[in-house]
């Protein structure tokens, strides 16, 4: 099957399944175990897989700057941060290419195997969230082999006239922002409209100094220079919502512009002419911005025990590296700044379908496919061209034997299409003497990857128990970068080769829930184990290329498993305390580092955590946690091992009700003793950069 034929049968609408099929009308508020509209064993008992809904006034109340480190107070949630304004997700050590953010069942594309941005969605624009931990390959594809993170915009108004002003700030960064949303209705019609501009300078780390290949840089107040940025977001949409019948149309932009740290680049900035120091708000060389353009079209018909989906998507994800032009290695000046451009455009089309066979019986199914186009620009390399394509389609059965008792069972097939381009360098380089070539840093190819997949899962409540279990096959197809990089990465500092012969990643995977609640207590273990025949990675070598490390693609075998736990007690009607930890340990089980684990693994960590509610003028409470990571000292040689470190942060929360109009203050103070430690899995550590100082996040909003 070629690309033509895959781009031709996405042009007419197949796609994706019940990951697109919106779930229960549910409320579960993490913190203080807070149930509407459903029992919390009524929740539990939805999936045999480990499913957290993340509700609105979750959003609200644990507002920490930007949303990935929102949720990261649940267990298996990690935000992956470089930098004061971009994180990434990563759940149960995995993320990148390893886990789907999906927004309004639309798989968000952009250029997700860089390391140096977030993601470009609206966090003011999401009105709820749902989070799947481990592989979901069956029901969202390639790339869902770690796990997903379902965003949702699509709130549709109840009211004729409502809307939201919110101003929000950080201190560490000096962050500065505004939201505002307004919603109409009328009849059957809605129509919204979001805007959000934020702006940051430098960000404060509590240390004087970094060093940098053995080379001391000092930092002029504590701040690491030209990590400053800004964003521009906005979204509208149109929307027709009756009893059987709802669609809309959205469209969204955003905008993200941010600076690299003055020193991203090597040793070089010492003879810039550029005067770092001069301002702490501005963006200079180096730096890059990202623009996300997204055309979102969802509907969904529904009739007596028939329920019918489509969503159609356009995504134009175009992002540039500007840095100042340096001669490196058999490479002149170049003439501009333009080190990097990335313009990837993305169609997706999904339908999916849920069919109640009778109270007890319930079967879905769906088709879905993608094509992506992306093309470089630049003086810099680091991935081809490339084009990718892919279609799927899967069935699942969901049986109810008693009131107890819940089964399901599930296949998928996949096919895959990648062709990637060519690249010489534009500078010529010596191999003989008098005699030099254009070199090829990327050979034309052509891949396929079909894979089958399957999962399997039952749920079992008695009393105050719930027990699930979940087993499953998924799978993820190699990425260009994967397979053609072949270039340096400046603000991870290292140099990344591919592996044109890389085999599509396989998973198997045995996940157990237990849970337990009554009135006052709630506790859940979520145990799990994954294997990898041939997980892909980045495997760091002793060898050095333009004055950097050598990371090769490779191959190997790999056990992880681990646990995630929370307990949640409801003392009385103004105390609760709460304690919920991880752990994931991982080995290499053939290849060259036999033995190790993997690079970057994340450590144990602990949250202990107790809040106060209270009636003051309104609704407010006040909590505080302390959060403990441990050491991790299991690297992959010649990584460098990562002291334990714990902090002190505080979470206070106000809302006030009034004429109509609701009046929301979120207090969140991270670092509160200003502690100096290292995050294992951030890449600043490698140059001895540690995580931001105390910071304080401030937002006030009016809803009406």
């Amino acid at each position: 099957m070629t690309i033509s034929i895959l781009a031709a049968t996405l042009m007419v609408g197949v796609a994706s399944g019940h990951s697109q099929l919106a779930p229960d009308d549910t409320t579960v508020v993490l913190q203080g175990v807070t149930v509407s509209g459903q029992r919390q064993h009524d929740f539990q008992m939805r999936s045999s897989q480990s499913t957290v809904q993340v509700t609105h006034d979750y959003l609200r109340e644990h507002f920490s700057g930007s949303l990935m480190h929102t949720l990261e107070g649940i267990p298996g949630v990690k935000a992956m941060t470089i930098g004061s304004g971009q994180s990434k997700p990563a759940i149960r050590g995995l993320g990148y290419n390893r886990m789907v953010v999906s927004e309004d069942g639309i798989k968000h594309e952009g250029q997700q195997w860089g390391d140096d941005h977030g993601l470009e969605v609206d966090q003011f624009a999401v009105y709820r969230a749902e989070i799947v931990k481990g592989p979901a390959a069956l029901l969202y594809g390639s790339d869902a082999i770690g796990g997903v993170l379902s965003l949702y915009t699509n709130y549709v108004p109840t009211r004729p006239l409502s809307g939201s002003v919110q101003l929000f700030g950080r201190t560490n960064n000096e962050q500065m922002g505004v939201t505002a949303k307004l919603a109409r209705r009328r009849g059957n019609w809605y129509y919204s409209a979001n805007a959000t501009l934020i702006d940051y300078a430098d960000y404060r780390v509590p240390t004087d100094s970094i060093q940098y290949y053995s080379y001391w840089i000092r930092l002029k107040d504590r701040r690491l220079r030209n990590t400053a940025g800004c964003e521009r977001d906005g979204s509208i949409v149109v929307g027709y919502a009756d009893y059987r019948l709802h669609t809309n149309l959205r469209i969204s932009d955003s905008y993200l512009k941010s600076g690299f740290f003055a020193n991203a680049h090597g040793l070089e900035v010492r003879l810039s002419d550029i005067d770092y120091d001069r301002s702490r708000r501005d963006v200079n060389l180096p730096y890059q911005w990202v623009n996300h353009l997204k055309v979102l079209s969802h509907t969904s018909w529904q009739h007596e025990g028939l329920r019918l989906e489509a969503n159609l998507a356009w995504q134009n994800n175009h992002r540039e590296e500007l840095s100042e032009p340096v001669s490196h290695g058999y490479m002149p000046r170049p003439d501009d700044a333009l080190e990097r451009r990335f313009v990837k455009n993305t169609l997706t089309a999904n339908l999916g379908m849920r069919l109640a066979l009778g109270e007890q019986h319930e079967l879905s199914a769906g088709l879905n496919s993608e094509y992506q186009h992306n093309r470089r620009g630049g003086w810099g390399f680091i991935i081809p061209d490339f084009e990718t394509a892919s279609i799927g389609v899967y069935a699942m059965d969901r049986y109810v034997l008693n009131e107890r008792l819940k089964l399901n069972a599930g296949i998928r097939l996949d096919h895959a299409h990648t062709r990637i381009s060519s690249y010489h360098d534009w500078f010529k380089t010596p191999i003989a003497i008098g005699d030099s070539v254009y070199k090829e840093r990327s050979a034309d190819a052509d891949r396929r990857f079909t894979s089958l997949t399957w999962s399997a899962g039952v749920n079992y409540t008695v009393g105050h128990w719930v027990f699930k279990a979940n087993v499953g096959k998924s799978f993820r197809i190699p990425i260009p970068k994967e397979l053609g990089a072949d270039g340096v990465n400046y603000h991870i500092f290292r140099y990344e080769r591919g592996n044109a012969d890389l085999d599509p990643e396989q998973s198997y995977q045995f996940d157990l829930g237990i849970h337990w609640d009554n009135d006052a207590v709630c506790v859940q273990v979520d145990p799990y184990v994954n294997y990898f025949p041939n997980y892909i990675y980045l495997n760091p070598t002793a060898q050095y290329v333009e004055g950097l490390q050598l990371y090769n693609y490779t191959q190997a075998r790999v056990l992880r498993y681990g646990v995630e736990a929370q307990a949640t007690w409801t003392i009385d009607e103004h105390w609760e305390t709460e304690l919920k930890g991880e752990y994931l340990y991982a080995e290499q089980r053939s290849g060259q580092k036999k033995g190790y684990t993997l690079p970057f693994s994340t450590p144990w960590s602990l949250d202990a955590g107790v809040k106060y509610s209270f009636k003051w003028h309104g609704n407010s409470f006040v909590g505080l946690n302390a959060h403990f990571v441990g050491a991790q000292h299991k690297i992959v040689p010649p990584e460098k091992p990562t002291d334990g470190h714990w902090t002190l942060n505080l979470l206070a929360g106000k809302q006030i009700t009034m004429r109509g109009c609701k009046l929301d203050v979120a207090l969140h103070a991270d670092n509160l003793l200003n502690r100096r430690y290292y995050d294992h899995t951030s890449y600043y550590r490698l140059i001895d950069v540690p995580e931001p100082g105390r910071n304080v996040s401030l937002k006030v909003g009016v809803e009406f």
